[in-house]
């Protein structure tokens, strides 16, 4: 399978590992980029654009094929593919960006902002809770459908007035998909917009990053045919089972983990180009590898020398740990700061110092400020894996054994 792009002297080890996930881990589609101290190091992509290897866009129709099939369609530069929970540490940037402006201040209630959340016990409820995966709502006791998941204002009604499962602070569980509606509508009151214009104006467009929420019609060619497919039966010794807890919360239905992950029932169907469109910061942003990890290499420096997003308060604040131990949606131990993951067991980043976000199943974006490194890895093919997928690790592997090449010394020392 032929790798396309280029590494930087001393990153070969990550050309080495993104063929292997083709050859060894059974990737379909994928791209990685990497970017050190503001500069691109990293920008590799393999594969066919569309999962079952078939010729056009999403929603035509054509014979199912694997990799290399003759009449294909190849996974090209520009490629962009769905990140699902990847997306939310785009959306967190959104309120940290706010309130590095003056406009929003993450101590203060939500129903300050928003009174209609105050209902059902949640008036204590203050912003940060939200990012944080404190608030208490990651369930709806009436699940929306897809389509009434997409009308923001459906969304915002219904996480308003769900009550809280424990009482919002006092604990931490992955609001897997009410996510969306917190922060959307938060950001609508705020500022009047939608999040993902709010994104294009404000993110995207100050960085020159290919990712969006809310696909524009424009851009549906680039986006490839997504499915969930099973890995190869000996995926290089790296297949692993889940916990039997874990295992058992999924297949609960009235476990808080079912729960969550069902606040939208049935799923959404992730190559309907209505889906695409809508704005759901918690699951369907779109990006390519290299728009993923410009933006997140625009959180800790300037990008070519120019724009860099957060300053450096805002990144402190962002990757400063605020919930930590047994996840109660998850079921395992996570650790969030302020919309993002930390490093730890469930979603191991590059570092102790790193902060990012993973989408179920296969994406991933994160940056790390003490080795100027940021990451990202889409695919189109999903796994069931939640936070650590093993291809994406395969590549976090590879960037820490080149960093390691390159200083002659473990990455923790740099």
């Amino acid at each position: 399978m032929d790798v396309n792009g280029a590494v930087a002297e001393g990153f070969e080890p990550v050309r080495e590992a993104f063929a292997r996930n083709f050859e060894v881990l059974g990737d379909r589609g994928a791209a990685v980029a990497v970017y050190r101290d503001g500069h691109k190091v990293v920008d590799l992509w393999g594969g066919t654009k569309n999962v079952d290897g078939a010729v056009g866009a999403v929603g035509a129709v054509g014979a199912v094929g694997a990799v290399g099939a003759v009449g294909a369609e190849p996974w090209q530069q520009g490629t962009a593919q769905i990140v699902r929970s990847a997306t939310k540490g785009v959306a967190a940037a959104v309120l940290l960006l706010l309130c590095q402006r003056g406009e929003l201040d993450l101590d203060a209630p939500v129903g300050d902002h928003w009174p209609e959340f105050k209902a059902a016990g949640k008036e204590r409820t203050r912003v940060w809770h939200l990012l944080a995966h404190r608030a208490g709502v990651p369930v709806l006791d009436r699940p929306l459908t897809p389509a009434q998941a997409a009308d923001p204002a459906l969304g915002a009604e219904a996480v308003a007035a769900q009550a809280p499962v424990w009482e919002p602070g006092t604990g931490h569980g992955y609001h897997a998909q009410t996510y969306s509606w917190l922060t959307g509508e938060l950001v609508r009151r705020v500022t009047g917009r939608d999040i993902g214009e709010w994104i294009a104006d404000e993110i995207a467009g100050r960085v020159g990053a290919d990712l969006w929420l809310g696909l524009p019609r424009s851009e549906v060619s680039r986006v490839g045919r997504v499915a969930q497919v099973e890995p190869p039966a000996d995926p290089g010794g790296l297949k692993t089972r889940p916990k039997r807890a874990v295992a058992d919360a999924y297949a609960d239905r009235t476990s808080l983990t079912r729960r969550a992950f069902a606040a939208i029932t049935p799923l959404p169907d992730e190559n309907d180009p209505a889906y695409r469109a809508a704005a759901l910061p918690a699951s369907n942003g779109i990006a390519t590898a290299e728009g993923l990890a410009r933006f997140y290499a625009s959180l800790i420096g300037e990008v070519d020398g120019g724009t860099r997003l957060f300053t450096p308060e805002t990144m402190e604040l962002a990757r400063g740990e605020r919930s930590a131990g047994t996840d109660r949606v998850l079921v395992v131990n996570t650790r969030f700061g302020l919309g993002y993951m930390l490093h730890g067991t469930a979603s191991p980043l590059l570092a102790p110092t790193s902060f990012g976000h993973p989408g179920r199943g296969g994406a991933l974006g994160f940056a790390d400020p003490e080795s100027g490194i940021a990451f990202g890895y889409v695919t189109n093919g999903f796994r069931k894996s939640v936070t650590a997928d093993p291809r994406a690790q395969a590549l976090v592997r590879a960037v820490r054994q080149s960093l390691w090449t390159s200083y002659g010394r473990p990455l923790d020392d740099l």
